[in-house]
């Protein structure tokens, strides 16, 4: 897939008492991403939630923190999806600097598409599978 940039700026509320981005506050960078990601290919979850009765959760990830990033940076967390099955999809994600010189952390999520009711997997439709092949 060619990869999907998000911009976002670090703000005060992002950081721990040394001014550098809080190491939980990465995951809230990549999962925005993945939403802006699904917009761009028009799937909106709660949409998805209520007319399909699906929701994505995250099912496992593998977090490295290379190098601190501090208040006010903008920052590129940029997104690929590395594999899809029936109900899964796996992301490579990383936040860079704006031009992309400096990784300050990478991960691996993979989420699992599930039944919003039962909580049991569910398979990707196929028009957003069609969506993410198209996409790469």
């Amino acid at each position: 897939m060619t990869a999907f940039v998000w911009p976002v700026r670090v703000y005060y509320e992002d950081t721990d008492s040394g001014g550098m981005v809080y190491h939980a506050n990465h995951l809230r960078f990549f999962e925005r991403a993945r939403t802006e990601w699904l917009r761009t290919l028009g799937v909106e979850q709660d949409r998805m939630r209520w007319e399909l009765g699906l929701v994505f959760v995250v099912h496992s990830l593998n977090v490295r923190y290379l190098k601190p990033a501090a208040f006010n940076s903008m920052l590129h967390v940029v997104t690929r999806v590395a594999r899809h099955r029936a109900a899964s999809l796996t992301f490579d994600q990383q936040i860079q600097s704006e031009d992309g010189a400096t990784t300050y952390c990478e991960a691996t999520v993979t989420v699992a598409c599930i039944d919003a009711e039962r909580q049991t997997p569910r398979p990707i439709p196929k028009a957003l599978i069609a969506e993410i092949v198209h996409a790469r």
